[in-house]
């Protein structure tokens, strides 16, 4: 399935990223009289807080998000590739976790074992090694687990929501409280809420839900379907790289593993944000060959590399609309949890927001 995405997941994947919770409000929803009652406040500070137990589970995670990314989520997109998949995740209750993502070609498997994390691709027999705790804390590798996406979009949310705490709910067999964010008002969003179940016990998130205005349904929902507590086989996140397997060291920038070699002009595609709420924009630019037409010399490596990964070009007159303005030409790509619009000189403004919004920014780089 990840292969199958588009050079779009990698452009304007980081487009719902960055969204932002602000007024704690009072506990709406009835709660159950068997569980303690908590507060909006607490269970906020147990999702950003909390330290969670050794254990091991399984998560389902349900995506229509349409651009291939969550909010908050960084790169986390070839995780949560559109439609629905499963993934194994394991952690010893101290710094040291590990996930399993099966594919359609071969699995990815993801070991931070404390101080080093690691990627291990075993279709393409790569090895991606982070050392540095910055480049692993950016890596977006742990965000499927829903403990650490709940974690991130609440981080981000904090200061543009309202939170309530909307009855309890019960996931994996284990009661939970029901935490929602929402948009207050003038946030230009085309997201209505954030549900995140919170353990009652260990208070830890145990689903995180993402909803649109114009769906009943959830566009995301990431979910345990089955977690343990208790301690862990120490094995389980210690890595050796496996023979014969190719193994690199992450750049300083992070990028070693999404651009291959080709790290010429890697600063100009770092993402930057403008605003810090639900309505947050996301500038970056992508490759200039992603953006050649798809003649181009058949010979040529960097036609090789678009035929492998979906021309980006040929994928936007497609399916995006074209648009023009006093900033250029380009085109827009439009979700029901967001928008994209990618110009034709290679510019890039994503968020989970009207078109409008983007179409200011572009006006004011």
């Amino acid at each position: 399935m990840r292969r199958k995405s588009i050079a779009l997941t990698a452009s304007a994947g980081v487009a719902a990223g960055a969204l932002g919770l602000t007024s704690l409000a009072l506990p709406a929803g009835a709660q159950d009289p068997n569980l303690p009652r908590a507060t909006a406040e607490e269970l906020v500070s147990s999702v950003l807080d909390a330290d969670a137990p050794a254990m091991a589970g399984r998560v389902t995670v349900d995506n229509d998000l349409g651009l291939g990314a969550l909010p908050g989520t960084g790169d986390a997109g070839e995780f949560l590739s559109a439609g629905e998949q499963s993934l194994r995740v394991w952690s010893d209750g101290q710094r040291a976790h590990r996930m399993s993502v099966q594919q359609d070609d071969g699995e990815i498997t993801v070991v931070d074992d404390g101080s080093t994390l690691w990627k291990w691709d075993s279709a393409e027999r790569t090895v991606v090694k982070h050392p540095d705790v910055r480049q692993r804390a950016e890596s977006g590798t742990g965000q499927a687990d829903p403990s650490e996406l709940a974690r991130s979009i609440v981080g981000k949310l904090r200061d543009s929501s309202s939170v309530t705490v909307d009855g309890t709910t019960n996931v994996a067999g284990r009661d939970a409280y029901e935490l929602v964010l929402e948009p207050k008002p003038g946030e230009r969003t085309k997201l209505s809420e954030v549900r995140v179940a919170v353990d009652a016990e260990h208070r830890i998130p145990l689903r995180v839900e993402v909803g649109t205005n114009d769906s009943p349904e959830p566009a995301l929902r990431a979910g345990f379907s089955r977690i343990d507590f208790g301690s862990q086989d120490p094995g389980l996140f210690r890595f050796t790289p496996p023979e014969n397997a190719r193994v690199r060291t992450a750049d300083p920038d992070g990028r070693a593993e999404r651009h291959g070699d080709a790290h010429q002009g890697a600063e100009n595609l770092a993402p930057r944000t403008k605003g810090a709420g639900w309505d947050t924009v996301v500038t970056t630019r992508v490759p200039a060959q992603a953006l050649r037409g798809a003649q181009q010399d058949s010979g040529d490596r960097d036609n090789r590399s678009q035929q492998s990964g979906g021309n980006l070009r040929g994928l936007l007159e497609r399916a995006g609309e074209p648009v023009n303005g006093s900033w250029g030409r380009g085109w827009a790509v439009d979700t029901s949890v967001g928008s994209a619009v990618i110009t034709s000189d290679g510019r890039v403004v994503a968020g989970a927001v009207p078109r409008q919004v983007l179409i200011e920014a572009l006006k004011e780089a």
